[in-house]
Parts: structure tokens; sequence; C-alpha cells
């Protein structure tokens, strides 16, 4: 493993332009840890919420991914806080189509109405007239897919979002989704632990549609005293957590991780796994360690 020098950490990431023309680094950030427990509700500790937001930006994170419901709306209120008016090259990227009744209850509303308004709400609580990436966070099967995607394509003909994501989909219902919208982004559980999403990974790839993995890290039983995070970690001077980031940097141009945090130490632990290179023995064997 090698250290890389950069001015900003996240400079070291490498960049992915989504949709061909929206260039970010490639380790970002996810917002959703920034609300109360359950994803519900006020930070415990506001002012760290607002110093982690504004630290990431300073080590170069320009990719931030959170959603209407992680609050619902707190996540996307702080965004607005702690970074408006917003830096030229960071892109906001946010979700609708779970709504929220509840700490840790999550259900999926894709009527167009319902995804028009938290559209509409989303441009007013972050402050912007257009949003980035919109991704349609869960695919409602109670509503005809043409439907949800139909009004999100109207939405972005009318200006109000850029590009068009989808999250926890199948290949199968990645392409169904791609014969309706321009689709440049799936964001689905997967990491150095679970990787269930390969197939969709190696897809994504093909088609140079990023990936946007949800949990990153997930090291827990990984990072065990003489586990092979633990390990592998101890020899080469890093943590557990920044190997599983520096892995999945690795694994393919098209990820891009987005751990989240609500500590702003953690926040710059992370943001350093950009500058960490696997080799590729290195990278083999911490996959074949976990599997």
């Amino acid at each position: 493993m090698t250290t890389s020098a950069a001015p900003r950490p996240a400079d070291s990431s490498g960049t992915f332009a989504l949709g061909g023309d929206l260039t970010v680094n490639r380790l970002g950030y996810g917002a959703m840890q920034l609300t109360g427990p359950g994803v519900w509700g006020e930070p415990e500790d506001p002012d760290e919420a607002i110093r982690v937001l504004r630290r990431i930006v300073e080590l170069g994170v320009n990719f931030i991914d959170t959603a209407d419901s992680y609050g619902p709306f707190v996540s996307e209120r702080l965004i607005r806080e702690a970074l408006h008016p917003y830096p030229d090259d960071l892109v906001i990227a946010t979700k609708a189509g779970l709504t929220r009744s509840g700490p840790d209850d999550w259900r999926p509303v894709g009527r167009p109405e319902y995804l028009r308004q938290q559209a509409e709400l989303s441009l007013r609580h972050l402050g912007l007239e257009r949003i980035d990436l919109y991704q349609l966070h869960r695919i409602d099967e109670q509503v005809p897919l043409a439907d949800q995607l139909g009004e999100l394509k109207l939405l972005q003909e009318e200006g109000k979002i850029r590009h068009i994501g989808v999250s926890e989909v199948t290949v199968e219902q990645l392409e169904a989704a791609r014969k309706l919208v321009d689709v440049v982004s799936v964001q689905n559980l997967y990491n150095l632990a679970d990787r269930s999403a390969e197939d969709l990974l190696v897809h994504a790839e093909r088609e140079n549609i990023a990936f946007i993995p949800w949990f990153p890290m997930a090291t827990g039983e990984l990072a065990r005293a003489g586990g092979p995070l633990d390990a592998a970690a101890r020899d080469h001077g890093a943590s557990p957590s920044q190997l599983a980031l520096a892995w999945l940097l690795r694994r393919s141009p098209v990820i891009l991780p987005i751990p989240g945090t609500k500590s702003v130490a953690h926040a710059e632990e992370n943001v350093e796994a950009a500058r960490l290179t696997l080799s590729d023995a290195e990278f083999e064997a911490l996959a074949a360690a976990v599997a």
C-alpha cells in the first residue's frame, strides 16, 4: 500500500463525470447520520453536524448525498445552513420515494404527485433552483414505473432537476428504468462484506453509470481483534474503515463511496482513505479474506 500526496485528501480519490458532464471527486459524503436516532428528528449535536459538513468540503469532498426522508428534511436543512451559498463545484444529490412515520420506519411512496411535491420541497429546503442529481429512493410496486420516472422526467424537462438516478434496484429494473429516462447513477447496498449487488456493479461499470454504495464500510465484525481488516490495518498504519473505503475505490472506477458520520474526527479519518492505494495483491487478499 502506498500513500499519495495531494492538497486535499478527497482529490486523491479520482473523479467521475455524472451523466458525462458533472465531474465530482469519487469519495463523497452521505448525510443520513446527521439526523437523530433512527434517522428521525434533529441531531443530538447540531453544531457538530454543521462542523462536519463544512470540514468535508475543506477536505475536497464535492459530492454530498442526502434524501428528503432523512429527518425528514433535517439533513437537507443542515446542508443549507452549513454550506449555502454553495461552492461552485459542490454537487448535492437528494432522493424521494420513501416516506416516514417514525424512527427506523421507511415506506415506499411513488405516486407522481408525491414525488413532485417532494422535489419542490427539496429545492426549497436546500436553497437550490435545480437539483443536480435526483434519485428515486425506492421503486413503489403499487405505482407503474413509467408514472414514477415519468414525473422525474417532467421535472427534468422543467429544469428543476439535472440528472436522474435510482436506488436499490436489480439489473432488470435498471434496464427497465433506462428505457424510460436517462439514468446516470444507481445506489445500492455494497461493501467489502456484502457484495450481493456485484452483478449490478459489473453492469453499471460496463454502461459507465455511477455506482453509489450505501453502507460502504460495514467494518463491524471484520474489524474485530485479529480479524482481516484489523490485521491489515495494523500492518499499514490505517484504520479498518479506511481500508474498507480504499478497497471500494480500487474495486471500480464507477464507484462513488459516500461514508457518513456525525463526527469531525471520523469524517477526517474517512476522507484520508482517499490517499491510500491498494496493490493488486492487497486488494485480492482483502477480498479473499472477507469472502
